[in-house]
């Protein structure tokens, strides 16, 4: 068989294969995350899923389940006053947290790995991934009693 002609029906075939695909979720990606694994999976644009419910006290554990670098990053005016910032990186506030991601890819959280964070106040937390937060890679826990 004559390579290119062989070439163009791989090509042509795998598009076809591939044509239902989401674009949310890469070839390359993991899973989403299931069972004691994580929480809350992270595929190449988005959170899955994309709201998490917990209880206070709980940990939430957050998995890099794409190719991509991503940072789990709080939004300071969307979480309840008295709680405690949280960002990829332990950094102290939102301002620091995306400096730092646009300086020297701070708070980076490469492929399979995790991040977690104890919620000790109730109520609903915006955060966000910083390098994806253009494409809407926006997440909400939230916490009840």
């Amino acid at each position: 068989m004559n390579r290119r002609v062989y070439l163009a029906a791989v090509g042509t075939s795998l598009s076809a294969s591939l044509a239902g695909c989401s674009s949310v979720m890469s070839v390359f990606d993991d899973p989403p995350c299931s069972g004691d694994e994580c929480d809350i999976g992270m595929t190449r644009n988005a959170f899955v899923p994309v709201e998490y419910e917990t209880t206070v006290g709980e940990t939430v554990v957050w998995k890099n389940t794409s190719g991509a670098d991503h940072t789990v990053t709080a939004l300071e005016n969307s979480i309840p006053d008295e709680a405690e910032y949280f960002a990829t990186g332990g950094y102290e506030d939102e301002r620091t947290a995306r400096d730092a991601w646009h300086e020297y890819r701070g708070g980076r959280l490469g492929t399979r790995e995790t991040y977690e964070h104890t919620f000790e106040v109730p109520g609903e937390y915006t955060y966000i991934c910083e390098p994806h937060v253009e494409g809407n890679m926006i997440g909400t826990v939230i916490v009840r009693e």
